[in-house]
């Protein structure tokens, strides 16, 4: 693949940090929904983000399957309907895996623009499946949280990476 200028040669991903990083990302979601603000329609999913991000950088490690067990794990968290979060991550899942190669092109806010409807597309899938059980609509400050998201992607970005960036040795006789 000829590299972008000024972009950096990465390391492997560690499979045990990929996993490690959703399981931090499912505490915390569960963690945020017993914050101050609790389940608020505009606190964002950063297991969502965090599957977005891996189905972006890591397509073979972390798929659709992956997505849809955590997605029934949030379900099972949030007691809402089983399989609402599930079909929402996995729909998310497969945009992402479907966008990867292109996305990888960007630069990291033009990626942050291009996530952005993925999330709201994530966002909206889960709506329909609770309004099609007979739930509450949960207001218009849901909008927020696909915004919050995808400016958090620059954030989330600089420290999934951070583990797989090569040391910069210069040496004359290996130029990578």
């Amino acid at each position: 693949m000829i590299m972008r200028r000024g972009q950096l040669l990465l390391l492997p991903a560690n499979p045990f940090f990929i996993w490690g990083s959703l399981a931090g990302a499912y505490s915390l979601n569960m963690l945020l929904n017993m914050a101050l603000w609790g389940r608020a329609p505009w606190a964002p999913d950063l297991l969502a983000l965090t599957l977005v991000f891996w189905g972006v950088h890591q397509p073979l490690r972390v798929g659709m399957g992956a997505a849809f067990l955590f997605g029934l794990l949030m379900d099972v968290h949030r007691g809402s309907v089983l399989g609402q979060h599930a079909l929402a991550y996995a729909v998310l899942n497969f945009f992402a895996i479907a966008i990867h190669r292109r996305l990888l092109w960007f630069t990291v806010v033009s990626q942050a623009l291009h996530v952005l409807p993925l999330l709201a597309a994530a966002h909206l899938v889960a709506l329909g499946v609770r309004l099609m059980v007979g739930g509450n609509f949960p207001g218009w400050s849901m909008v927020l949280a696909p915004v919050i998201e995808a400016t958090l992607w620059p954030l989330a970005t600089l420290l999934l990476l951070l583990p797989q960036r090569r040391a910069p040795d210069p040496d004359a006789n290996r130029p990578l």
